[in-house]
């Protein structure tokens, strides 16, 4: 899984064949309110890619659904919180995928589905349930053209539960989770970037202690969470299988979560460790300060670090292996201009590895991670907000990506992307958005060999009565 991050089969493209992927996730954890919509984008100077979550943005706890099952106005005295708070939502999404690869071969697909989510209301104001279905089916999608990760593989259409938990209220602020639901982390996420999201099976407990409003207030807010994840339902997928089995080995691992970060002012810091017996060990850390915040201006600095390395009977690869990438990165918002400069630095030895989601490298963006062994990336973007020039929820952002040092069989790489979103602030299109991208990739070495991306995505989401 990967990048924007968002091509599963980029990610895994460097991994050899033999390549173990059972893993035990350990997680020293930022964790967020509220996860990004899949095709959100948010104001201010923020440039994380679609598919991946930074540390300030981990979310453990589902994005409830907006309308209650019944109306206000037909519950007057709550007798039953558990069905008088039920809330549920409803999402359309279509998507068009085309892909041309470095051997020429092409996947296209045009998919449309969407899911139908639902969330109680507490019994005895401890206990909830919750479920989500999902479904993809094929409009336009030519047998050999398969591999869009639209659909299930041979260009089929599928329909899947995804998500179906029961949730603790342990307290006001601290919370626990058995079952199948969305789980959003550095390494283990729903990378949301087709038609339906990567989801987890497993126990999880979350929640907070401190200040509010992430830590605005002058309390640090601490933000924790863990548990334990067996299985994944990858995104073209209608069944769960062991996370291990997902990653590439044969052994039977699932994924254990537990983690905290702390919010302050204008300082966010986390870290998280996922952890695999005889598998693999995954670090990762990212820390992000704001000095300057004005009106119309904010600059932001952001660093990151990843280590990975074999661990016990080493059942991933058979062999020894470690490797780590830092990256550091600015955003400089100038009102509705958003500039980013980033740079990544991968270690030789093995290319980095990300299974179960979007990767979150600074320079990992539509097509490509730039994680391959010793490879430095350098990333410049361009966005900006129209609404101010009259044209309401219309944004846009240009970037350029050139991944070096890779040395001989494999070449230097470039990938430029293109961006465009419109959400409607129309009161008859309510609830829709609209998107399209592009991205060019280019080799230099042998034929300079080169991968043209482009996707048209609509949502819409019922909006509350």
């Amino acid at each position: 899984m990967t990048s924007d991050t968002e091509d599963q089969t980029r990610s895994r493209r460097p991994l050899p064949r033999n390549t173990a992927r059972s893993i035990t996730v350990v997680s020293l954890i930022l964790v967020s309110n509220v996860a990004a919509p899949a095709l959100s984008q948010e104001k201010g100077p923020d440039s994380t890619n679609q598919g991946a979550t930074p540390m300030d943005k981990i979310n453990l706890e589902n994005t409830q659904p907006g309308q209650n099952i019944t109306p206000p106005a037909a519950q007057p005295d709550k007798r039953n919180p558990f069905i008088d708070d039920s809330k549920f939502s409803i999402q359309l999404r279509t998507f068009y995928f085309y892909r041309d690869k470095y051997d020429e071969s092409v996947s296209e697909a045009w998919a449309v589905g969407g899911s139908l989510a639902y969330k109680s209301g507490y019994l005895f104001d401890r206990f909830a349930i919750g479920a989500v279905g999902y479904t993809s089916q094929p409009l336009y999608a030519p047998d050999d053209r398969d591999g869009t990760l639209l659909l299930a593989p041979g260009q089929d259409g599928y329909c899947v539960i995804g998500q179906l938990y029961g949730e603790i209220k342990l307290t006001d602020r601290i919370f626990g989770a058995i079952g199948r639901k969305e789980y959003n982390t550095p390494y283990v996420n729903k990378n949301d970037t087709r038609m339906t999201p990567n989801t987890f099976e497993g126990a999880t407990f979350y929640g907070k202690a401190g200040g509010k409003e992430g830590g605005k207030d002058g309390v640090p807010e601490w933000r924790f969470g863990g548990g334990y994840l067996s299985q994944i339902k990858e995104r073209n997928s209608d069944s769960f299988v062991w996370m291990s089995h997902d990653a590439g080995s044969d052994a039977e691992r699932g994924v254990f979560l537990l983690g905290a970060n702390v919010d302050w002012k204008q300082v966010s810091f986390g870290a998280i460790d996922y952890y695999c017996a005889d598998v693999i060990n995954i670090f990762y850390t990212e820390a992000k300060y704001s000095p300057l915040k004005g009106d119309g201006y904010e600059l932001k600095f952001a660093a990151q670090f990843t280590d990975q390395r074999s661990i016990g009977d080493e059942r991933l690869t058979g062999d020894n292996f470690s490797t780590n990438q830092w990256g550091v990165k600015t955003d400089l918002g100038l009102g509705d201009l958003t500039l980013t400069l980033a740079y990544t630095d991968t270690a030789t030895g093995t290319d980095m590895r990300s299974p179960w989601g979007g990767y979150p490298g600074y320079t990992s963006v539509q097509v490509q991670d730039f994680f391959r062994a010793g490879e430095q990336a350098v990333l410049l973007r361009a966005a900006y907000d129209f609404s101010s020039a009259g044209l309401k929820g219309v944004s846009a952002y240009a970037l350029w990506v050139h991944g070096f040092g890779v040395e001989s069989p494999n070449h230097d790489e470039d990938e430029i992307d293109l961006n465009l979103q419109w959400t409607p602030q129309w009161e008859v299109l309510k609830g829709t958005s609209f998107r399209m991208r592009y991205a060019y990739v280019s080799q230099r070495g042998d034929d300079d060999p080169d991968i043209q991306d482009f996707r048209v995505i609509v949502n819409y989401d019922f909006p509350n009565p």
